[in-house]
């Protein structure tokens, strides 16, 4: 008896999916993730991305919080305590004016993540309102518009942020204005771009066969289909822009002292680098390159992600 039930249990073994098996199945069951979730569970995957990520996350809390938090005043001079190298005290070291580099420096951050992303916010809309009309209309308009692109994108950049500085005055403002005047160039170009290859798709058809109008197809249509592109130009333009404000401040056509900036601190410790106090120029412009390269392999994650050709 034993051994004819062992026998009669013994095929039903055989069919028992097992292993991969098993997680096939699982994948055909499971039902489908949506584009964005997608995205970001393949983001996720990418460990240098998420690096990228969590170092941007952790400069934004420290820009933040850090000068708030901070017992130094970097309002008033205090040359009783300047050029000390880093100590307990003073974590960053002390400038020529007595002045904490590490509070400093977490102002610095504050000035370049607000250029950057002030930058990028404003080639966002330029670019999108330009890019899409450009590409919906197409013909001549397409063409008069592309003209206007390509002259602005001649025009030799440094030498209109020296015209502005010269009618304007250094400023931030005036910094944000020289890095967006012609920046939104690009992101025009993406745009208009992505809007030619999905313009003639079914569902564009359908809403101007029901007489929708061109700024309703552009913002309900076409937009949303091209948001994996701008996001990671975005993503891109910011560090651009900080490395472009850094560059004008430090050759003194940005932002002056005493206000705070990478480029600025750069500036002022280029003189007396030869001199030991090292850690002026090396905190600045670590930052500047840890900021660039966390914003530059999340870029490169995110265009990854954000590709439907890698979806599955």
């Amino acid at each position: 008896m034993v051994t004819r039930q062992q026998n009669v249990q013994a095929p039903d073994e055989w069919f028992k999916p097992k292993g991969r098996d098993v997680e096939k199945a699982e994948s055909v069951v499971r039902p489908s993730l949506s584009y964005w979730k997608d995205a970001w569970r393949r983001l996720r995957k990418n460990k240098l991305a998420m690096g990228g990520l969590v170092f941007l996350f952790i400069l934004t809390m420290f820009a933040i919080f850090a000068p708030i938090l901070s017992p130094h005043n970097i309002e008033t001079t205090q040359y009783a305590n300047q050029n000390q190298p880093p100590s307990s005290t003073h974590w960053f070291g002390t400038d020529d004016k007595g002045w904490d580099v590490f509070t400093r420096t977490w102002h610095g951050a504050r000035v370049s993540l607000f250029v950057g992303v002030a930058a990028a916010l404003i080639d966002f809309f330029i670019g999108i309102i330009y890019g899409g009309i450009s590409g919906y209309k197409g013909g001549k308009t397409d063409t008069i518009m592309m003209r206007i692109i390509e002259i602005l994108y001649g025009l030799p950049h440094l030498l209109v942020v020296i015209l502005l500085m010269v009618i304007m005055g250094p400023s931030l403002t005036t910094i944000i204005v020289a890095l967006t005047i012609t920046g939104w160039v690009g992101m025009a170009r993406i745009v208009r771009g992505q809007v030619l290859q999905i313009k003639n798709y079914e569902f564009v058809t359908a809403s101007k066969s029901f007489g929708a109008r061109t700024p309703r197809i552009i913002r309900k249509n076409l937009l949303p289909n091209t948001m994996g592109p701008i996001i990671v130009q975005m993503t891109l333009t910011v560090p651009s822009a900080i490395f472009a404000e850094a560059f004008l401040s430090f050759i003194g056509l940005g932002i002056q002292a005493p206000v705070a900036s990478w480029g600025v601190m750069a500036n002022d410790a280029l003189p007396v680098i030869l001199s030991g106090h090292w850690w002026r120029l090396f905190f600045p412009a670590l930052f500047i390159s840890l900021t660039m390269f966390a914003f530059n392999v999340l870029g490169d994650g995110m265009q990854d992600a954000l590709d439907p050709k890698l979806r599955g």
